[in-house]
């Protein structure tokens, strides 16, 4: 059996060739790692600007309920009142 003097060779390109595909799993999977990351924070980013406008939006409404009927107890008050005549002595 003859030994192939270019075998060192092919050893080098084999392992280079297992090198460079670890690598590129290496990189895929962070990829992966950063859009997950990414798409959590958007999410969560997302989650605290609606919860914002719902909080404000509820303090909106709620003042104006108030204001409504804070105006209605007025009128009720006003509509109340009697007119009085002065007494002459």
């Amino acid at each position: 059996m003859l030994l192939n003097p270019l075998a060192p060779l092919a050893f080098i390109k084999i392992s280079s060739l297992k090198a460079t595909t670890i690598f590129l799993l290496i990189l895929l999977i962070k990829s992966n790692l950063l859009r997950l990351k990414g798409g959590l924070i958007g999410g969560l980013f997302a989650l605290i600007l609606i919860s914002g406008i719902l909080a404000s939006t509820s303090i909106a409404v709620g003042s104006l309920i108030y204001a409504y009927r804070l105006k209605n107890k007025i009128n009720e008050e006003d509509g109340n009142v009697q007119d009085l005549e002065p007494v002459n002595i």
